[in-house]
């Protein structure tokens, strides 16, 4: 059986600097044209408003004609701030752009890398953040402050 300490900093750590470093993306020699390409800056949208939205809207959806109730204890911003964490998929979108760009002309190879990035951290920030606020604290929190 694999010892349990090891789970945290290779799931928060180690395999995260992996897939980073096995995208492809030279950080040096980007530039702000290269962050505002449409290509990057719709990527970066997608994952960061795109899909939350998507998934806040079909839960929505879902509460509204009587498929699913919200668990008790489980609001709105509590499924904002996980629908904001669901823009951190670097794997898949790498994989899915990839796919959607090989034939074209190669303009795109780094702005699609980008955008992914770029999204991923800002979803993972946004996430964070309605999370801290829609969560309760801890007595032990509140006393530390």
């Amino acid at each position: 059986m694999a010892n349990s300490s090891y789970t945290p900093p290779v799931a928060f750590a180690i395999l995260p600097i992996f897939a980073f470093a096995n995208a492809g993306l030279a950080l040096g020699g980007i530039t702000w044209a290269d962050v505002t390409h449409p290509v990057t800056v719709g990527i970066t949208l997608g994952l960061l408003i795109g899909k939350p939205l998507g998934i806040v809207g079909f839960v929505g959806i879902a509460v509204t004609l009587g498929l699913a109730q919200l668990p008790r204890d489980i609001g709105w911003p509590h499924i904002l701030g996980a629908a904001l964490a669901c823009g951190i998929g670097f794997t898949m979108s790498l994989f899915i752009a990839g796919l959607a760009f090989e034939h074209g002309s190669g303009d795109y190879f780094n702005g699609d890398r980008l955008g992914i990035l770029l999204g991923s951290v800002l979803s993972a920030l946004a996430a964070f953040a309605a999370l801290h606020l829609a969560l309760p604290k801890s007595p032990a929190d509140e006393t530390s402050t």
